[in-house]
């Protein structure tokens, strides 16, 4: 883990099988809201970097998925080669930080807001982002240090 960047927006990307939620948080790292949900293509990565770049995000978390027990499968495998794919694209510092429940925690509070599974679809991934940029965060402020494992190519 490094050191805390200086003031600056942070991305998290929630990696699904069929979409890509991003979130971005305020530069003083205090508000995450969701930014936009991506079809799982090629090219994604490199939107991404376009909003990288457009943002000046200083770090990207990535949300790596493992079961409560803490083993990884096939979808932590799809989250680490996104990851180890967007490092290499850019120069921003690129972590991957559990996950555990962020897509669950997305649906429940989607459902508790009165919107239907259905309706839900193309927001969940984004609202995913955004716990999992909360809960990076919180990690931050509560060890002055970046959350996660840094990915390296």
């Amino acid at each position: 883990m490094g050191a805390v960047p200086m003031r600056g927006v942070r991305l998290a990307v929630d990696v699904g099988a069929v979409r890509v939620g991003v979130a971005r948080c305020d530069p003083d790292g205090i508000l995450a809201s969701p930014v936009d949900t991506l079809a799982r293509e090629p090219g994604t990565v490199q939107r991404i970097v376009a909003l990288v770049e457009e943002l000046e995000a200083l770090v990207v978390y990535v949300g790596l998925p493992v079961s409560m027990s803490g083993a990884e499968g096939l979808a932590a495998d799809a989250a680490r080669a996104f990851a180890v794919e967007l490092a290499g694209a850019t120069t921003c510092p690129v972590f991957l930080v559990d996950e555990r429940l962020s897509t669950v925690d997305a649906q429940r509070a989607l459902r508790d807001a009165g919107r239907s599974a259905r309706s839900s679809r193309s927001v969940v991934d984004q609202v995913a982002a955004v716990i999992i940029l909360e809960q990076a965060l919180a990690i931050e402020r509560a060890t002055g240090t970046l959350a996660g494992t840094a990915v390296t190519v």
